[in-house]
């Protein structure tokens, strides 16, 4: 049986071959439910291996397996696909597969490398690391990542990868609810309501598409805007002659920041590492391979107790005393609030290098009183610190 099937005339691109076909716009644009009813038509033309991704997926539920389910019926093929609990499957063998990239390396994601499409749902949320684990492994001739994308703010790394600087081979679309032919009247009246009683900013990121400068709420937002319009953001080059400090946060995702006390206490953010699933041997190597001026490396308390799932059960001090490193404790602050307030003091004095401390600007950005927990003991460390 055939369904004559309509897209919006924005999509039309999703059915030409390009490596990447990255949708992008705000609520209501309807990509979802779109992409889903595409790659359902294609994977019953012919046979495909579809990888369908999110930055974290703790079980199926948060997946877009929903979605494709409920598109079937609606398209008609419920004779064709298999829903299964974890899978769908075509009776030609097409495969729909789901996953976390957030909890994969270099080895355990080599299993998609035969993946055909690889679709990135809610694809703002994707880290630098996730992008880097991902594109290689899509590695199939005529392979495409679909990249459905509503962005949050103007230095994400999905939207300065692939909008700002789109790659070779790259098809972008930008949509709004506009380019929606079946727009619910119930979003209508909810958008109408946004447009009356939000900020004229926080509309057009969340119904318009267009990215913020920091996330709403963001306690630094001012302090970050005054760095940036007095030049305090830019190009902060190692001074040999000054010792470079590290502060670190440790855990599965563990950050480092790289900082020099400069003539007058001016703080020099010079370099920024975080990275997901290595050991604190891994990061003591990394950080004595490059050759500085060390000064003292700061552990939060938990730094200073012994690790028995490690094969030595040293701690991490140790371990890093091990590599040459002079360790000291980052100084407790009685509350969160007392955090905040060092820091806030801090600004005034503070130089950070634009593209490698990229990734601690990026957490100031988003550091609210109820926020995750990536990079939150990294900023709490440095306004210790430096209070």
């Amino acid at each position: 049986m055939s369904v004559e099937v309509t897209f919006p005339a924005k999509l039309e691109p999703l059915f030409q071959p390009a490596r990447y076909k990255v949708i992008v716009g705000g609520r209501g644009k309807g990509a979802t439910w779109n992409i889903a009813r595409a790659l359902l038509i294609k994977g019953r033309e012919r046979r495909l291996r579809i990888l369908c991704g999110r930055e974290v997926q703790k079980s199926i539920q948060e997946s877009v397996h929903q979605v494709l389910s409920e598109q079937i019926p609606l398209l008609k093929v419920e004779t064709f696909y298999d829903v299964q609990d974890r899978v769908i499957r075509g009776r030609n063998g097409t495969e729909f597969i789901f996953t976390g990239l957030r909890e994969h390396t270099v080895n355990t994601i080599k299993s998609y490398e035969s993946v055909d499409i690889c679709w990135v749902a809610e694809s703002q949320t994707i880290s630098k690391y996730s992008w880097k684990i991902l594109i290689p492994t899509i590695r199939k001739d005529h392979s495409e990542i679909w990249i459905d994308l509503n962005p949050e703010l103007n230095t994400d790394e999905t939207y300065v990868r692939f909008v700002v600087s789109p790659p070779p081979d790259a098809i972008v679309i930008p949509m709004s609810y506009r380019d929606n032919p079946w727009f619910p009247e119930v979003l209508e009246r909810e958008r109408i309501h946004a447009k009356k009683t939000m900020s004229e900013d926080e509309y057009n990121n969340i119904w318009e598409g267009q990215p913020l400068s920091s996330v709403p709420g963001a306690i630094y937002t001012q302090q970050i805007l005054a760095m940036h319009t007095q030049g305090r953001i830019t190009q902060v080059p190692y001074d040999p002659r000054l010792l470079v400090h590290v502060v670190c946060d440790l855990g599965w995702n563990m950050v480092a920041g790289l900082w020099q006390r400069g003539p007058g206490g001016a703080l020099r953010g010079i370099g920024y590492i975080e990275e997901s699933d290595k050991t604190i041997d891994w990061f003591a190597a990394t950080l004595k391979g490059m050759q500085l001026n060390w000064g003292t490396v700061w552990l939060p308390h938990d730094g200073f107790v012994k690790n028995y799932q490690h094969p030595t059960g040293k701690s991490a001090e140790e371990m890093f005393k091990a590599a040459g490193f002079t360790v000291s404790a980052v100084p407790v602050l009685p509350t969160v609030e007392a955090g905040i307030k060092a820091a806030k003091m801090m600004f005034g004095q503070t130089y950070l290098d634009a593209e490698a401390m990229a990734g601690f600007i990026e957490h100031l950005k988003r550091y609210k009183r109820q926020v995750s927990k990536h990079g939150v003991s990294a900023i709490r460390s440095w306004s210790a610190l430096h209070s």
